[in-house]
């Protein structure tokens, strides 16, 4: 999706998906990611739901204070997700229900405790709001490379809480983004396939799940089942 001119005011709205199961023991708390897309049809819902149906997987609960959600640079306000997007998330096993569409906010961002962006150009964006959102907003593919150069050893365990274990992820991958740059400058893009054909959704499908893999091995310490 190409986005006019940026100039129009972000909009307003409110969707976001909750995932407030705790650990026995722990004190409840938070971490929220922002999937950031431009429409917020197509590429950020597809990462938003494929994130909570990867961590849901891992952990048998629905994410131990986790909150995973998305809007889009220019979103489509209370849209549905494309029809394409639903199938390629059908075709990972996750639930595309419910799902609308939403213009991204300020409180979106200065909520935010990790913002994953589809392209560099929308990282700017969010960057460009303020809010000190630059040591926690990584395009999606800038994120896994970073994360597959930290030693999960280093990570506060699990029984610490997946709360606990994100921060320290989010911090460690922002100390290492000045030391491990990108390959190609379209390393770190995934292109919107808006207006494609189902195929094109399906890789673009394929290549979120790929880059969303070891993310949320590193933040559940659970890695996928074989």
């Amino acid at each position: 999706m190409t986005a006019p001119e940026t100039g129009r005011g972000i909009g307003n709205g409110e969707r976001a998906a909750e995932i407030t199961t705790t650990f026995v023991g722990l004190p409840r708390d938070s971490f929220r990611i922002l999937h950031v897309s431009t429409g917020n049809v197509c590429r950020s819902p597809i990462t938003e739901r494929l994130t909570r149906h990867a961590v849901q997987e891992r952990l048998g609960v629905l994410g131990g204070g986790l909150i995973v959600e998305s809007a889009g640079t220019w979103g489509h306000e209370g849209a549905p997700m494309e029809a394409n997007a639903e199938t390629v998330l059908t075709d990972f096993g996750a639930d595309p229900a419910g799902f609308t569409g939403r213009e991204l906010l300020d409180e979106h961002v200065i909520r935010a405790d990790l913002v994953l962006t589809a392209t560099r150009d929308h990282r700017a964006q969010v960057i460009s709001m303020g809010h000190s959102a630059g040591l926690r907003t990584f395009t999606l593919k800038e994120f896994t490379r970073l994360v597959n150069a930290i030693d999960p050893a280093t990570l506060p365990p699990l029984e610490d809480g997946v709360v606990t274990r994100a921060r320290a992820l989010v911090r460690a991958a922002a100390a290492l983004r000045g030391w491990l740059l990108a390959p190609t400058v379209e390393a770190d893009e995934v292109y919107d396939p808006y207006g494609a054909p189902l195929t094109f959704f399906r890789s673009i499908g394929d290549e979120i799940h790929q880059a969303l893999d070891p993310v949320v091995t590193a933040l559940t310490g659970v890695p996928a089942r074989a």
